[in-house]
């Protein structure tokens, strides 16, 4: 079983930065593609941006590209999403997911459901 425990949401103004993380427990983190999808109210959940396990390789949605990163410290167990320049259409509940089976482990899926892990989420809110 994985637990994952998102924390570094909060209230920031448009412009501003946040950084997000998200613990993961379990030895075989190190082995999951990763992922942070988003869903703001009366919305589907969106993906925003994923991490292989392998090479490190990421991928990002259209409307968080050149704004977000996202990485990982296998060390530790954790990945992180840096949110730059954040715009008020970035607010919603940010969760931090696991793909376990890693279809291509070079590649991050971006479909929410080819993750099978899921954290409780955390609230970002970008004032205007």
């Amino acid at each position: 079983q994985v637990q994952l425990v998102e924390s570094g949401g909060g209230l920031v103004q448009a412009g501003g930065s946040l950084r997000l993380s998200c613990a993961a427990s379990g030895r075989t983190f190190s082995t999951f593609g990763m992922g942070w999808f988003r869903q703001a109210p009366k919305k589907e959940r969106e993906f925003v941006a994923g991490i292989s396990w392998i090479g490190g390789n990421t991928n990002y949605g259209d409307s968080v590209k050149g704004r977000f990163t996202i990485s990982r410290d296998n060390a530790k167990n954790t990945v992180y999403l840096q949110m730059n320049s954040l715009k008020s259409e970035d607010t919603a509940v940010y969760y931090c997911a696991a793909d376990s089976r890693a279809t291509n482990p070079r590649i991050p899926s971006t479909t929410a459901n080819e993750y099978d892990y899921w954290g409780q989420g955390t609230q970002v809110t970008v004032s205007s």
